[in-house]
């Protein structure tokens, strides 16, 4: 299905800007070297090419994506992820928990973190205790960092108990990714409710990396 799309992007390589890339993301990833808004030229002419937009959303065509080795189709499947969202239910929750443990790294995992699984865990809370629930709580980092990021935008929707819960449940970690998601997720909550987020700083032995991110707005 992306060969059209292998194509239009190699015309596109920059080994230059490839090497400033890999350098930028710690030389875990190979890059094509095609900046943000190029790679989206380049893949939303792909997306209506094929008409994948219409379609139902598809799985296979994002594990292909994921596949492959430069960082760049990683973040074509986010595009395509999220401009399909309100037709991501339930039913996707293991494709999800595969590229959040697969590849793994802030610029894919915060992602799916917000509007993937923010999205399914609010239309079917449920899956918090089925799923997220396991996942606060698991040995894998990044699991841990999207249960503490779900609710990110959730504002005044967000389960305050629940985001504390996960919090103490990580609040002993030595991992700078859980000290960062910790405070990330304290000072964006905080300008929904300042001073419950206050008291929690103040009432909990947190991460120092923590209490300094979480407190920005307060």
């Amino acid at each position: 299905m992306i060969e059209s799309l292998v194509n239009a992007l190699e015309k596109h390589r920059n080994d230059e800007n490839a090497y400033y890339m890999e350098k930028y993301m710690k030389n875990r990833f190979t890059f094509l070297g095609i900046k943000t808004p190029e790679r989206r030229m380049v893949s939303n002419a792909f997306f209506k090419e094929i008409g994948i937009l219409n379609q139902p959303f598809n799985n296979d065509f994002v594990i292909e994506l994921w596949r492959m080795e430069e960082r760049e189709y990683q973040n074509i499947a986010l595009d395509y992820i999220e401009k399909v969202l309100g037709k991501i239910t339930k039913e996707h929750i293991d494709l999800f928990e595969s590229l959040i443990t697969t590849k793994s790294w802030w610029d894919t995992v915060d992602m799916l973190a917000q509007k993937p699984i923010g999205k399914i865990a609010m239309d079917s809370p449920q899956f918090i205790l089925g799923k997220i629930d396991d996942w606060a709580s698991h040995q894998n980092m990044w699991l841990r960092r999207t249960a503490i990021l779900f609710q990110l935008k959730y504002k005044n929707r967000t389960d305050e108990e629940l985001l504390y819960q996960y919090i103490k449940l990580n609040s002993d970690s030595k991992e700078f990714f859980i000290q960062k998601a910790i405070g990330w997720a304290l000072r964006e909550y905080s300008k929904t409710n300042p001073a419950s987020v206050k008291s929690f700083i103040q009432e909990n032995n947190l991460a120092k990396l923590s209490i300094r991110e979480g407190s920005k707005y307060l």
